[in-house]
């Protein structure tokens, strides 16, 4: 049913995007741009590059602290057809990091400042047709005290890292200005089982020096089917801007459903004139309804849905932040595999097609904006000055505003891991609350905290990031904190926002020791018992809303001096360049992925073995599980309720040993290890 849906989908777009082409157009400008430094002021210091681009791919993720943070230029011709005179001309970015101004034909016409949202600027007036246009794009990532983040656990990439657009339509269409915007914002008003009442805001705009006579439509398309449509006619002023609203109802709704169903249907908002299309935009709509429980967790569409969380930094080896569509989707496919259902997109907005994506697969999504603590490093996350309030509201409404319309977000987060000393960031968050709440009463709020302050009474939700066993003490910490919180606070929606232990596949032992974390030596085995144990604390009270493992994958952090490299948090569940899949990410595909067989025996890593007596572990998701070392049954075992088989005892042979795991239904595993006396 749901590769049906996907297709029909998928159809209906092509349809819809073949009438559309000749009212907006949408060319890709990511090919063939200049690139310098602003200090390479020599005429022949060009370079080729093609977007989407970083110029930190290298020097940051080789641990160089001071990586190049300034100003780099981005130079491209583009041929401005005289077909488009009388049209309106925009310039899109998906993404550049942190401050970007742009120049066409060598003069200013707008900055914008924040390195993860989209923005957009218009040039119609700005360009010559029939002729070559020079654009030429700054873009900053030094470090400024006005702009969130200020701080933050990970690299901060300078470049146009992600796509740009350069987007035509009629002087008389739906605003893509408002914040870069769709234009179009799908308000789900009531939702139940038999009925959903939407609400849709329509950003009209009109450039022309006279009154323009429309017709405004939406049609909500189920599959090949219209099932609802509305329209009115309105008179739109000369060079004016408004918004309209057209509200319809659904009877007996087909839901967006999580994983279970994640259907989607589609409003495709279009203006004619005189019987004609003169532009259209097409937005997806899943009708949802969920609600919090302080004592039971999160309800999606009345029944209780136990979030199985991991966190997502948008960066990987060799590339930096500058990611593709196929990393996306292959990051996606990794979190499907583990049996992930809810992913926080820390710690910033990411890419419209990884929204896209979690709506396709039916995650549940908590989406933030960079109000970021320093953590356990120096520096402050709140500065109190006008110009760094205002730039948080800001991106607090680009959040909003671009991605209104995707069911998978369920959460806005306001801010991570900020301190109360010197500038209190307490009446900002309130402040910050207030506003996202009149820009989506829809949604709840939530933060991420790591103290006991007032600061995590403000949103509706509040979640701790918790290292219980990695940065000191032990997994049984965690258990006394939530049981101890849940007693004092128990009208909070109290969530787990990260947890998780570094780990190298190089480092491996065949004793469990915990190690340092700021050490050089982040041994595979200590990582996957600490997650075993703090999910058995976590999955064993249903007070916890959601819980989310920090990271699903290792990612780029500069300055750090740990593990296997330095310049990498190997906190993944998958090493940075998703070509290995650590033993904590087999725990929680066997206790997460229902739907396909699991059996991983785990540390497979651990070659060379020194203990007289060994220990051998598997996770499964199956019956019965047993054990063979060189092709002599050890015994057959059934796994515990989180999906483990434990042999103890197991004495090898000196020199090469042959161990097999065997399921009930034929699956395998196997490893070959040396006995050795000693080390």
């Amino acid at each position: 049913m749901r590769k049906r849906n996907v297709s029909m989908a998928l159809l209906i777009l092509f349809c819809l995007l073949q009438n559309i082409h000749a009212q907006r157009e949408s060319v890709l400008l990511n090919d063939n741009w200049s690139f310098r430094f602003s200090h390479q002021v020599q005429k022949n210091s060009w370079k080729r590059v093609d977007l989407p681009h970083t110029w930190n791919a290298q020097d940051a993720l080789t641990g160089k602290q001071d990586y190049k943070r300034g100003i780099g230029n981005y130079l491209k011709k583009l041929f401005v057809k005289p077909e488009w005179e009388g049209k309106r001309l925009f310039l899109r970015f998906e993404g550049a990091n942190a401050v970007t101004n742009v120049f066409i034909n060598g003069k200013h016409i707008g900055e914008h400042r924040g390195g993860y949202a989209a923005f957009i600027f218009e040039l119609t007036d700005k360009v010559k047709y029939n002729a070559e246009n020079e654009i030429l794009i700054r873009v900053n990532n030094a470090e400024q005290l006005d702009i969130m983040p200020l701080v933050g656990d990970f690299n901060f990439y300078g470049g146009i890292y992600r796509d740009v657009h350069l987007l035509i339509t009629d002087p008389v269409c739906i605003s893509p200005l408002d914040y870069a915007s769709s234009g179009v914002y799908l308000i789900q008003e009531k939702v139940t089982d038999k009925q959903a009442t939407v609400r849709a805001k329509i950003n009209l705009t009109n450039s022309t020096a006279t009154k323009q006579k429309v017709d405004v439509r939406v049609q909500i398309l189920n599959d090949e089917v219209v099932a609802q449509k509305q329209s009115k006619t309105i008179t739109l002023k000369e060079n004016t801007d408004i918004q309209e609203e057209l509200s319809f109802t659904i009877d007996n709704p087909r839901l967006w459903n999580g994983q279970e169903d994640p259907f989607m249907y589609w409003a495709l908002v279009d203006i004619t004139q005189n019987g004609k299309v003169i532009d259209s935009v097409i937005q997806p709509l899943g009708l949802r309804y969920y609600h919090t429980d302080p004592d039971k967790g999160f309800f999606l569409n009345g029944k209780h849905l136990q979030l199985h969380g991991v966190c997502r930094h948008q960066d990987r080896a060799e590339v930096g932040n500058a990611l593709r569509q196929c990393h996306h989707e292959e990051d996606t496919q990794l979190m499907l595999e583990m049996g992930v259902n809810a992913v926080r997109l820390a710690h910033y907005p990411q890419a419209t097609a990884m929204y896209n994506l979690m709506d396709k697969y039916g995650f549940v999504i908590w989406a933030e904006i960079p109000f970021i603590g320093p953590g356990g490093y120096a520096d402050k996350g709140f500065v109190d000055q006008p110009s760094f309030r205002a730039n948080g509201k800001e991106q607090l409404k680009e959040l909003i505003r671009q991605n209104y319309n995707h069911p998978s977000i369920c959460f806005w987060g306001l801010f991570n891991e900020l301190k109360e000393v010197g500038d209190n960031p307490l009446e900002y968050i309130k402040e910050l609350n207030e506003l996202a709440k009149a820009e989506d009463p829809t949604r709840p709020t939530t933060s991420a905290t790591n103290i006991n302050a007032e600061i995590n009474f403000v949103t509706e939700h509040i979640a701790w990031n918790r290292y219980d066993g990695w940065y000191g003490s032990t997994p049984a910490t965690l258990a006394r904190f939530l049981d101890a919180t849940h007693t004092k606070h128990p009208e909070l929606r109290i969530g787990i926002s990260e947890y998780g232990a570094g780990a190298s596949i190089y480092h491996q032992q065949d004793s469990l020791v915990q190690t340092v974390p700021t050490a050089w030596w982040h041994p595979e085995n200590w990582q996957t018992f600490y997650h075993i144990e703090n999910w058995k604390i976590i999955n064993e009270r249903p007070f916890v809303w959601g819980s989310f493992v920090w990271n699903m994958f290792d990612f780029g952090a500069a300055h750090r001096t740990e593990g296997d490299r330095p310049g990498i948090n190997d906190k993944g569940l998958v090493t940075f360049d998703r070509k290995v899949r650590k033993d904590a990410f087999y725990f929680y595909k066997a206790n997460w992925n229902k739907k396909e067989p699991v059996l991983h025996l785990a540390e497979k890593r651990v070659v060379n073995r020194y203990k007289p007596q060994q220990t051998f572990m598997a996770f499964t998701n199956q019956q019965e599980v047993e054990l063979f070392v060189n092709k002599v049954s050890m015994g057959k075992k059934q796994p515990n309720n989180y999906g483990m088989v434990v042999w103890e005892g197991i004495r090898l042979k000196d020199g090469k040993n042959q161990v097999e795991v065997i399921s009930n239904n034929d699956l395998t595993d196997s490893v070959e290890v040396l006995q050795a006396s000693c080390k």
